[in-house]
């Protein structure tokens, strides 16, 4: 098995630190707005290397965190201090408590990560949680002449750290000439980012500490949280190339001056996705959450196996076209596991084999999952044909590679019955119930599930993101 090593640049043979154990850690969702489709293609990347892992033997501690204080507005800046908090933010806009707006988006994150199929993390730990082992790392840091105080904030001092920028490539030297940092009175350099900041008086969020009221660096919160979980070294960090830098840079820096020793052995990291060609934004109209997708008819696994179709190293672009190929390589799929289901076992040529072998060597070549679902969708049209042709062959080793795939791409497949047909009429009719679900009408979402059962359509409702209650 060999992965893109962000850290060296290079396709390496995984090997974990302790033999058949990973320690991976996955930067998880900043509570305060609902997942894009942007987000979901990250977590269901960490997720598809967590399923090849575990496929292969392995035994996963896959820890995701929550950040639920400390993330400000202005994170494309390297020191992390710029900006308002992003719970605090959207608390003040929607009059309601930062714990509040934290606990809803948090809901609503792992009712989209169920509809996802995504595996469940082995702990989600909050920020707010473990503020105490943050500040204990922040005191090792200032004890070890890696960060400094001044005037209740800390900042980590980055010309301490001679191998920074070793991730990203930016170094100090082109940091100064080129990187967008922002002057701060307190720091001795403005690369230098914090990792701790003093309150003003009308911040929400603050804790007590040897420096001042306050509250963490965005930075901090992983390190303190991952080592808690996983140790000082992790076999695998993965996240989006917008982590790189400055957040796993920094992570980096902080981690390895407080221990010593190797933060995490693998970086992955999946690129961002455009919508029709263009950078995913509000302003442009098209930035789509989960809901917006199965508003159109479509099915979470549609979009699952949209991004398994790219590889995750390049920059996928989103379109309802492609999504529509998506749904129809999904209903492929889904009718010929019912066929195999349906047809008797009965042995013979083992037809499955080289498309098995072929699709396991993509998987573990870098995660390739585009070689590999074009070696599952020639086992699908082989195997058709040969049911057409009422061919004897091994219906067991047929039906066996298809589950084995199925578990690797983490795809939930509903039976054929229950699919959706391809009509604009019958998609009209979901849409319009779903509105009636999101109006809480009730008695016209169920007056249009008796019509679309009166057409032959089954409809079984999950629960999305936004289909949780306000205010929890």
């Amino acid at each position: 098995m060999r992965f893109y090593n962000t850290l060296t640049r290079s396709k390496e043979e995984f090997e974990p630190l302790h033999p058949g154990k990973v320690g991976m850690y996955t930067c998880g969702p900043t509570v305060y707005d609902y997942a894009h489709i942007g987000n979901l293609r990250a977590f269901v990347f960490s997720d598809t290397v967590r399923r090849l892992l575990e496929h292969d033997g392995y035994e996963v501690r896959l820890i995701e965190n929550v950040t639920d204080v400390g993330h400000l507005t202005e994170d494309d800046l390297a020191q992390g201090d710029s900006g308002e908090d992003k719970v605090e933010k959207k608390a003040r806009a929607e009059k309601k408590t930062p714990e509040e707006i934290a606990r809803f988006y948090e809901d609503a994150f792992h009712a989209d990560s169920d509809a996802m199929n995504i595996l469940p993390a082995h702990f989600y730990p909050r920020a707010t949680a473990h503020i105490g082992h943050m500040i204990r790392m922040i005191e090792t840091l200032v004890a070890r002449g890696h960060a400094y105080e001044v005037n209740g904030n800390v900042f980590y001092d980055v010309t301490s750290f001679p191998d920074y920028g070793k991730l990203s490539g930016n170094t100090l030297e082109q940091l100064r000439i080129g990187a967008r940092l922002e002057e701060h009175p307190d720091k001795r350099n403005p690369w230098d980012f914090a990792l701790w900041l003093r309150a003003p008086k009308e911040h929400l969020m603050k804790w007590p500490s040897p420096w001042s009221e306050g509250y963490p660096g965005w930075h901090i919160e992983c390190s303190a949280m991952s080592q808690e979980y996983l140790g000082d070294t992790l076999d695998i960090h993965t996240g989006g190339e917008d982590h790189i830098f400055p957040h796993h840079e920094a992570e980096i820096a902080q981690s390895e001056g407080a221990t010593g020793k190797p933060f995490s052995r693998f970086f992955l990291h999946e690129r961002h996705i455009l919508v029709d060609g263009q950078k995913m934004s509000k302003s442009k109209g098209n930035f789509y959450v989960l809901q917006d997708v199965t508003e159109r008819g479509y099915s979470p696994m549609d979009l699952r196996l949209l991004y398994l179709s790219a590889h995750y190293r390049s920059q996928m672009n989103f379109t309802w076209d492609s999504l529509s190929q998506a749904r129809k390589n999904r209903e492929t799929l889904t009718t010929l596991r019912d066929r195999l289901a349906a047809a008797p076992a009965v042995s013979g040529e083992d037809i499955a084999a080289d498309d098995r072998e072929a699709f396991l060597a993509s998987m573990r070549d870098d995660l390739n999952t585009p070689l590999a679902l074009a070696s599952l969708l020639s086992f699908a049209k082989k195997t058709n044909v040969a049911l057409d042709a009422n061919r004897t062959f091994d219906i067991d080793a047929a039906r066996n590679f298809l589950d084995e795939a199925l578990r690797l791409f983490g795809l939930r497949l509903e039976s054929a019955a229950l699919s959706v047909p391809d009509s604009d009429e019958i998609r009209d009719l979901i849409a319009r119930r779903e509105e009636a679900r999101r109006n809480r009408d009730f008695a016209l979402a169920d007056s249009l599930r008796d019509e679309l059962a009166a057409r032959g359509v089954s409809v079984r409702d999950s629960v999305l993101a936004k289909d949780l209650p306000q205010g929890r």
